[in-house]
């Protein structure tokens, strides 16, 4: 009896203590504390903002075209050098436009030369009409004081009355004569009016083609266009460039924008008029945004961003940049800095610390509910309160245990 009695006794305390083991927790691991990155709950005011790089790029770029088909054939300048509306860069050369440039002066003399001539030619003629028409009208004025002569003499009878009907008929046909050469000198007049301006019309299309052929060859020495800086040389001395080739750039240092590469899951929250604030990394403007690309490349979104203040030292164009952009400020909401797979509107677990972090023994694990994120805080909505201490670093790697020790 007594063995049977020590057979079960001992078979009674290896099930309650295989109970005992089998309901003990898996040992919590260590972690240092100096590798974690801890963060407090608060209660406040919350910025939501997005953030990207960038570069700051002119605001006004004058692209410099070949004005027609040349080769280079001489540099003044570099890039880099400081330039006014007419300084010239460069020379190009085309010896077929020179050549077309002197016919055309050549044609424009000639059409000149051929007005002149016609006008005088012209002018002779009407002033032989003119003769004509006035030795019409002396004869018809001597005829009609014949005509009132005879009449006043027929009245008093000293004259028969023959004489003084031929007066009549003479003063009258001598009247459609003056008539009639005063309306030729006045069609003639006309006719002349619109000879010449046959003429003038043909010296305007010369003048024309040389004013053009002219101006291309005065744009043969390509200048700036705008005050600015001399930003790129696209040509060689030599190269050979036809009508519309891209030559140079101009810029305007002072006047520059930020252009800002945001990750399409972020931009979508982001419009025209938001305030932002772009970092130089030698000093920070303020800016707001004016333009918002449509189209999503390489996984990003183009922001551009009006800067409002003055540039610092040291900003030129193609200067690497960051931006932040200003989306929404959330009032009196609870928020914690955000954490590494704290993404917006998603449930997370994060490590609680159960008192004051210098204090801090271990930490559990608890399941917090996220609203809306910024680039460096997340907004809590349900799982921790005011004073709570969080671990923010990745503890991916202790997913199997509900709490850890600090030390």
């Amino acid at each position: 009896m007594r063995r049977i009695l020590y057979g079960v006794g001992a078979l009674v305390a290896v099930v309650v203590i295989t109970g005992a083991l089998a309901r003990l927790k898996p040992a919590a691991p260590s972690v240092d504390k100096a590798t974690v990155w801890p963060d407090t709950v608060k209660r406040g005011s919350m910025l939501i903002d997005v953030r990207g790089l960038g570069t700051l790029v002119p605001e006004t770029i004058d692209v410099i075209s070949a004005p027609v088909d040349g080769v280079v054939k001489r540099r003044y300048l570099l890039p880099g050098t400081p330039v006014k509306t007419d300084t010239v860069i460069m020379d190009l050369t085309n010896p077929q436009l020179e050549q077309e440039v002197m016919d055309a002066q050549y044609q424009l003399k000639g059409a000149q030369a051929t007005y002149e001539e016609t006008k005088a030619l012209l002018e002779n003629q009407l002033m032989d009409k003119r003769t004509t028409a006035a030795g019409i009208r002396s004869q018809y004025q001597t005829a009609d004081l014949q005509r009132q002569t005879q009449e006043e003499l027929f009245k008093d009878g000293l004259t028969p009355e023959l004489t003084m009907k031929t007066a009549q008929v003479q003063a009258t046909e001598l009247k459609k004569q003056d008539e009639l050469a005063q309306k030729e000198v006045e069609t003639f007049q006309n006719s002349m009016e619109s000879q010449l301006a046959v003429q003038e019309a043909t010296i305007a299309q010369k003048k024309a083609l040389y004013d053009l052929y002219s101006s291309q060859l005065e744009q043969m020495h390509v200048r700036a266009g705008i005050d600015g800086m001399f930003q790129e040389l696209d040509v060689d001395v030599g190269q050979r460039v036809t009508q519309g080739t891209p030559l140079a750039r101009v810029t305007q240092p002072t006047k520059l924008k930020a252009q800002l590469k945001i990750a399409e899951t972020q931009a979508k929250d982001v419009q025209i008029g938001q305030k932002a604030e772009v970092d130089t990394h030698n000093g920070i403007i303020n800016g707001t945004v004016e333009r918002k690309d449509p189209s999503v490349v390489n996984g990003t979104v183009t922001v551009d961003v009006k800067l409002d203040g003055p540039l610092p030292q040291g900003a030129v164009p193609d200067l690497s940049v960051e931006g932040t952009v200003e989306i929404e400020r959330l009032t009196d909401v609870l928020y914690v800095g955000r954490p590494v797979h704290g993404e917006p509107n998603t449930t997370v677990g994060l490590y609680r610390v159960g008192g004051p972090w210098s204090d801090a023994k271990e930490a559990v694990r608890v399941q917090v509910e996220l609203g809306k994120t910024s680039v460096s805080n997340v907004q809590i909505l349900k799982g921790l309160d005011v004073g709570d201490t969080v671990i923010l670093s990745d503890m991916s790697a202790y997913d199997a245990f509900d709490r850890i020790e600090l030390k």
